[in-house]
């Protein structure tokens, strides 16, 4: 393709904006395969040069890109291309293989997982005591937790369990994160069968805090899930939310209706 070519494909007189269509194009290009993952986009001098824009155009096509999550830009080395990365399977038959593992005795691949865990007693806000059905102030156990598999970080939680419940039990000690089968498997270790799980999924972008603690780039939305757990009628664990990148997790549900 020539030089010609490749300008005639920015139109200065267009109704779209200039940086847009540099933006439309670049991403055409990494669709394509172009740029493929972890690949350099040229440099702002080569795309000047090449589509004849300047080059605020291109840095305005770039943080279009960058907030879009296509790109991640390193100061001194240049734009590149965001890897692929891989993406974790979230089934909501998750909990029953937890249940039937904590309660057969039976294994669960939980070898790659770790967990950087901090636990504090606090009294209930509002919200957690409506989730937990408490009267607000009960003192709960506030757990924050930060999942990793492998060397990636995958999920931050922040949960609460009834302290009356837990205290003096190994479920309180951070140590032992993470259990192999999760809050499902930890209950049930102390007697606490969990009988229902009720969870509302959202999407949003990330806080700050979240930002840092998942490496997540410019871009990137989070599915985030409030999630209560039940033993009978007693709520057991209130998760106000369990944060996960939305470019690393799928979500799967199975709804029986016969």
């Amino acid at each position: 393709m020539t030089l010609c070519s490749l300008r005639r494909m920015i139109d200065p007189h267009g109704d779209r904006a200039v940086y847009r269509q540099l933006a439309d194009q670049l991403r055409a290009d990494i669709a394509s395969g172009e740029y493929g993952p972890g690949s350099a986009i040229p440099s702002e001098m080569t795309l000047m040069q090449r589509y004849g824009v300047a080059r605020n155009t291109v840095r305005l096509a770039m943080t279009m890109l960058r907030e879009e999550g296509l790109v991640v830009t390193h100061h001194g080395r240049g734009t590149f291309v965001r890897d692929s990365l891989p993406i974790r399977r979230i089934a909501s038959s998750r909990y029953r293989q937890a249940l039937d593992a904590a309660t057969t005795g039976g294994p669960l691949d939980w070898a790659e997982y770790r967990a950087e865990a901090s636990f504090q007693e606090v009294p209930a806000t509002e919200q957690i005591a409506g989730l937990l059905g408490v009267e607000a102030g009960t003192a709960v156990l506030e757990r924050r937790i930060l999942f990793f598999d492998g060397s990636l970080p995958q999920q931050l939680s922040m949960s609460y369990l009834p302290l009356d419940l837990v205290a003096g039990t190994p479920v309180a000690e951070p140590r032992n994160e993470p259990w192999a089968g999760g809050t499902v498997a930890a209950l049930a270790s102390i007697g606490v069968v969990v009988t229902r799980v009720d969870e509302v999924v959202r999407a949003r972008m990330p806080q700050p805090d979240e930002t840092r603690a998942l490496s997540v780039a410019v871009g990137t939305p989070m599915l985030t899930i409030t999630r209560t757990m039940f033993a009978g009628d007693r709520a057991v664990e209130a998760a106000v939310d369990i944060v996960v990148p939305g470019d690393r997790a799928e979500l799967e549900y199975r709804i029986d209706l016969a």
